[in-house]
């Protein structure tokens, strides 16, 4: 070979090898060696050792999305691990991890593109496909790549996923100052891909409140975690507003809830709570942190029996004495937001229904308003009378979360209920209707769209969704 032939070679090999695009960008660590261990055998250690600690309980349901601390590992590692500790032996292919910048500070928020992060513990790639999807330059996510040059709110979660996800994926996402299009493209847009792929998981991160004594911090912390067990959105954002609770990552766990809301979680489930102060024995200036999970988790028959117990004893105390009986509710599932109709029919004919179509108010409070409206304001009758209520029966219906619904082949009469919106009309239909009604698909499109005061098409052209409901008889 000639020397002018061998210096064509390298000139084109040096050409392919540094062309933009051909090589992979890979994310260094940021905060290894002061957050958590350099050491990979000793980071590896750590975390194990954290895991092995962690209690792996039960739950009923489907883990939609977890909270974890994002704290140095001395102080939040071992809480952080009672998240990570659910994860094994589940089959996850994608880990979506959300949470509140701290060193930059831009509008919207940014995903992480493309390439790999690296920890002491090798590297974790980054899903692409899904990372492009979320980002939206006129909703404000973008790929800024400065924000995550120092962050370790997202950093601190990867070791703890490569322990228990082998073969995951991640998309980072760090969430600026969220401005309402970027709150809702990016939970809009997370809640269609995490209902097409239950492989792909939601991690929120996020520290409790921050320097206040042993006690002050407990109380506070206390209320956040009870707003996120009741998986009540608005509770959680009035706590944040006003002081009475703290989350350096807020908004990352209001993106979370609101995403796994409409997935249909139900409920919160708390894992661990500690605080600094229970690793340093000082309880003057502490830091609180709660590992979490967010369940789709189905009412039990003790469950379904109380609500319809609170629907009847609501009717039975409003319709003779104008009262509302006052309940001392434990459950906690029945503690949760939730959306219900309740039914009331005289010999097999309807007497009256009326409910709530969004989960704005706890489970059984749903039911005990619903059961007045429903004896004594729904339109189209007249207020039920005491000398009737021996002859009644009660349904509870408890309504899952809103799908979009774009082809009527996805509606299947006898599972699914439907809700139109058109203008400002709006109608719905239970899913029980169409079955007692003997309707086919076509006619359960028309006459919810006839009940929204539509025509008996306008379903074609409508906002169209479906739900599912749990109806206790």
């Amino acid at each position: 070979m000639t020397s002018t032939k061998f210096l064509c070679l390298v000139i084109a090999f040096l050409f392919i090898s540094f062309t933009p695009g051909c090589s992979e960008t890979v994310k260094e660590p940021a905060v290894a060696g002061s957050f958590y261990p350099a050491d990979p055998k000793e980071l590896s250690r750590t975390v194990g050792e954290f895991l092995s600690n962690a209690v792996d309980g039960t739950a009923d349901g489907r883990l939609v999305a977890l909270i974890s601390p994002h704290a140095g590992y001395m102080y939040s590692g071992a809480v952080a691990a009672h998240s990570y500790r659910r994860l094994k032996g589940r089959d996850i292919r994608t880990v979506i991890l959300i949470g509140p910048s701290h060193h930059k500070a831009f509008e919207g928020a940014s995903v992480y593109e493309r390439g790999k992060m690296k920890t002491p513990l090798g590297m974790i790639g980054i899903d692409s496909k899904t990372a492009r999807a979320l980002i939206n330059k006129d909703a404000d996510v973008t790929f800024y790549p400065e924000a995550f040059e120092k962050e370790h709110s997202l950093e601190v979660q990867i070791p703890f996923i490569q322990s228990v996800l082998k073969d995951a994926r991640i998309v980072p996402v760090l969430i600026g100052n969220p401005t309402k299009r970027s709150f809702d493209f990016l939970t809009g847009k997370l809640i269609e891909i995490m209902r097409n792929d239950e492989k792909t998981l939601l991690i929120a991160s996020t520290d409790l409140s921050h320097y206040h004594d042993y006690e002050t911090a407990v109380t506070k912390d206390r209320k956040v975690i009870d707003a996120v067990e009741r998986m009540s959105v608005e509770d959680l954002q009035k706590y944040l507003m006003t002081g009475e609770g703290e989350m350096c990552g807020g908004y990352p766990v209001l993106f979370a809830m609101t995403v796994a809301r409409g997935l249909g979680a139900t409920n919160g489930l708390l894992y661990k709570y500690a605080n600094s102060g229970d690793v340093t024995g000082d309880g003057t200036r502490v830091v609180g942190y709660a590992a979490m999970g967010l369940y789709k988790s189905p009412l039990t028959g003790a469950e379904k029996d109380r609500l319809l117990d609170l629907a009847r004893e609501t009717i039975r105390l409003y319709v003779r004495d104008g009262k509302i009986p006052e309940v001392n509710i434990s459950d906690k599932r029945l503690m949760t937001n939730g959306a219900t109709f309740v039914t009331i029919k005289a010999n097999g004919m309807l007497r009256g229904c009326i409910g709530n179509i969004f989960p704005v108010m706890p489970l059984y409070q749903s039911v005990i308003h619903n059961a007045v409206s429903a004896s004594s304001r729904d339109p189209r009758f007249p207020p039920l009378g005491p000398e009737e209520i021996k002859d009644i029966d009660v349904e509870v219906t408890v309504l899952s979360a809103l799908e979009p619904c774009n082809d009527k082949n996805e509606v299947e009469v006898g599972r699914h209920g439907l809700y139109i919106v058109k203008d400002d009309r709006s109608g719905i239909l239970l899913p029980q209707v169409p079955v007692e009604q003997g309707w086919e698909r076509d006619t359960f499109l028309r006459q919810v769209s006839i009940k929204a005061g539509l025509p008996g098409d306008a379903w074609k052209e409508a906002d169209l969704y479906r739900f599912t409901a749990e109806i206790v008889h």
